[in-house]
């Protein structure tokens, strides 16, 4: 289990976004991988796990304060690229997290319920294969499945010690995913959050000063943005409910969808 961490999420505009970059280079450093990328931003992609009758997304919504959610991280699908499969606990407003590097040739062997070992692992690393052993076991009790795809493209810092850390996340797009492969195409997802940026302040133990100041400049208010729940919200409950009837989403969707159409300096 990672250190103790806290996380605040803001709504903000994109002439915003720009003034909290300007604001927050003058206290730490991009991530390396923002670093020399268009935008300083870059892809992420998200596979979230849920019961059939989306046990993880209700306890969100009814504002449970100790829920997990699951789900797999990446950026690319190249063989030789982890996937790493997370456990997101919060605890109060505390969040822990653990995770584990998975072999992406393994990644629907595991998603089919097999045991894991340590040949599916890109580490040896004791917590590593702790980490997937409790993912598998809380996907197990759940009877979770892959359910819904999101992509956004993220601008990070970090402080030279790690404890901070600030992202700015645009264009965060959601489409279901009910099968046990990974992919990073789209073919007509639907946008979350309209047009705001999440801006998210992450800290380990102490709340740094200069956040109050940032907070104070954006003049924002803290609020919840559940990248999944809001996804699961355009997209409609049903669309990713087994056995059910497919219904019109609750949102219009993107037709043609073309990641390079809608976001500045996209390379994918």
């Amino acid at each position: 289990m990672q250190q103790s961490r806290f996380e605040l999420k803001y709504l903000i505009n994109e002439d915003m976004a720009l003034k909290v970059r300007d604001f927050v280079r003058s206290y730490i450093d991009f991530d390396e991988y923002s670093v020399g990328k268009p935008n300083f931003s870059y892809p992420v992609h998200s596979v979230y796990l849920d019961s059939d009758d989306l046990k993880l997304y209700w306890e969100t919504i009814n504002g449970n304060k100790n829920r997990y959610k699951l789900r797999l991280r990446y950026y690319d699908t190249n063989a030789k690229s982890p996937v790493f499969f997370e456990i997101k606990r919060r605890m109060n407003n505390c969040i822990l997290k653990q995770r584990g590097g998975v072999r992406q040739e393994f990644v629907s062997y595991l998603l089919s319920g097999h045991l894991p070992r340590e040949e599916h692992l890109l580490s040896k690393a004791p917590k590593q294969m702790i980490a997937l052993q409790r993912f598998s076991e809380l996907m197990a009790r759940l009877h979770a499945k892959p359910k819904v795809h999101i992509f956004y493209m993220r601008e990070a810092y970090v402080s030279a010690d790690a404890q901070v850390r600030v992202t700015i996340d645009r264009s965060v797009f959601g489409e279901e995913n009910l099968s046990t492969s990974i992919t990073t195409d789209m073919k007509s997802p639907v946008r979350a959050f309209d047009n705001f940026v999440i801006l998210e302040l992450k800290f380990t133990n102490r709340f740094p000063n200069w956040f109050r100041d940032l907070v104070r400049m954006a003049g924002v208010m803290q609020c919840g943005a559940a990248k999944y729940v809001e996804s699961i919200q355009g997209l409609g409950a049903t669309r990713v409910q087994s056995d059910m009837p497919v219904v019109e989403e609750a949102e219009p969707r993107l037709a043609n969808f073309q990641m390079k159409d809608l976001i500045p300096g996209w390379v994918p």
